[in-house]
């Protein structure tokens, strides 16, 4: 009985076994190949998947992610025969696990060569000039090259790239030579164009000074001819107001003549005083009015008079 029991649990045990290693959980982004028998059964995409037991077998774990291979540098002869060496890495992605698997034999060596191989090709074209300038036109038809090269294994190549280019010693010191010549030939053209823009800031500032100060002498001018103008009129004006206030003062003086309604004796006398102001002046030659001869005469008459009297008195 206990025998049994035990027969039992071992059969448990080793059906557990079978059961659990017949389940496989393929990841995300990988891929398993199956075979029967030996011979091609599927392809199992992410997931759970459940295999026969001792029939099936997992072939092949593919990952499906991009990869990187970075080859090592390859000699090759330009146009020109020059040798260099070139080494290239390569970007490409698994996108047939079945043709991977049995496509080629050993995909990243058959890659490898064949990336040399076209590198060959394609620099053999070209002179050392063009291969250092053209790297973009031989990444591409790299890329074309090895991608239709690689589609019946089931590889897509993404992107190639030229990591390296070495050229021979002696050429790289004479590109050193040339890239040093270029660095003091650029140079002396920087320092003789800051000259030139430091000769022009000089120039432009020397203007700049000769118009401000023509524009300040042009002020000044006529800041002097507005107040000489100023003084002119107030001047004018002035002597505008004086002889308005002289005419002004006679006409008072006329009214006030007219308005006192003076005799003729007393008009007589004013002009007597007048002709007295006037004898008075530095004038040689006095023209009597008429009309004060007679009154003239009377004055004089009345002073001789007055002298006669003045001795009798005594």
């Amino acid at each position: 009985m206990n025998f049994g029991f035990g027969f039992l649990l071992f059969l448990l045990f080793v059906v557990i076994v079978i059961v659990m290693s017949a389940i496989r959980i393929v990841p995300q982004a990988h891929a398993y190949v199956i075979e029967r028998l030996g011979t091609y059964a599927a392809t199992w995409s992410v997931g759970m998947h459940f295999k026969v037991p001792i029939i099936d077998k997992v072939a092949k774990r593919v990952t499906l992610k991009e990869q990187v291979v970075d080859f090592a540098p390859q000699p090759v002869i330009t146009k020109d025969n020059v040798t260099m060496r070139i080494d290239t890495v390569v970007f490409f992605q698994i996108t047939d696990p079945k043709l991977f698997c049995y496509g080629v034999e050993n995909p990243m060596m058959a890659i490898e060569n064949l990336t040399a191989t076209t590198l060959r090709n394609i620099i053999g074209d070209l002179e050392l000039d063009q291969t250092l300038t053209s790297r973009e036109t031989i990444n591409t038809k790299m890329r074309a090259t090895l991608d239709e090269a690689t589609d019946p294994w089931g590889i897509k190549v993404n992107r190639v790239e030229l990591k390296n280019i070495i050229p021979p010693a002696a050429i790289q010191d004479a590109m050193e030579k040339q890239m040093k010549a270029e660095r003091e030939r650029r140079e002396q053209i920087l320092i003789a164009e800051g000259e030139k823009k430091s000769a022009i800031l000089r120039a432009e500032g020397h203007k700049e000074s000769v118009i401000l100060e023509a524009e300040a002498e042009k002020q000044s001018a006529i800041l002097r001819a507005e107040a000489k103008k100023e003084a002119t009129i107030r001047e004018a004006e002035g002597q505008a107001e004086a002889i308005i206030a002289i005419q002004k003062a006679n006409a008072d003086g006329i009214r006030l003549l007219n308005e006192s309604a003076p005799s003729g004796q007393v008009i007589q006398l004013k002009s007597l005083e007048a002709f007295g102001k006037a004898a008075d002046g530095k004038a040689t030659k006095i023209i009597i009015p008429s009309e004060i001869q007679g009154l003239a005469g009377l004055a004089k008459s009345i002073v001789e008079v007055a002298k006669d009297d003045a001795p009798a008195a005594q």
